[in-house]
């Protein structure tokens, strides 16, 4: 994934967060804001809830793995804050996969 879709600016997450256009599932929240550039940008969150840090690395490593496999399908033009909730350190990659695109669908932004 190259650093043009990560965001890093902590400004820049505010900015999403303030927006307050959000949806929601058991394992993830996203946050979305329109931006005025030709692809889309997104930011993962996940706090120390979810496990030891192997654990969240890992998790993270699979979300980013699942927006890479789906570049091509995002909506461009959006900021995306994805914050990871507790359960989901026990899911498989599968159901991993199966519940992010679930919310991603739900927003829109796919």
């Amino acid at each position: 994934m190259k650093k043009k879709f990560i965001i890093k600016k902590n400004y820049h997450i505010n900015k999403i967060i303030l927006h307050r256009k959000s949806v929601a599932n058991k394992y993830f929240i996203v946050y979305q804001k329109h931006n005025n550039i030709e692809h889309f940008r997104y930011v993962i969150s996940i706090g120390k809830k979810v496990g030891n840090a192997v654990t969240r690395n890992k998790v993270k490593r699979q979300i980013k793995s699942i927006i890479y496999q789906k570049v091509r399908e995002i909506i461009r033009n959006y900021d995306i804050l994805i914050i990871v909730r507790p359960k989901t350190d026990n899911l498989t990659f599968l159901e991993l996969e199966r519940q992010l695109l679930d919310v991603l669908k739900k927003a829109k932004l796919i």
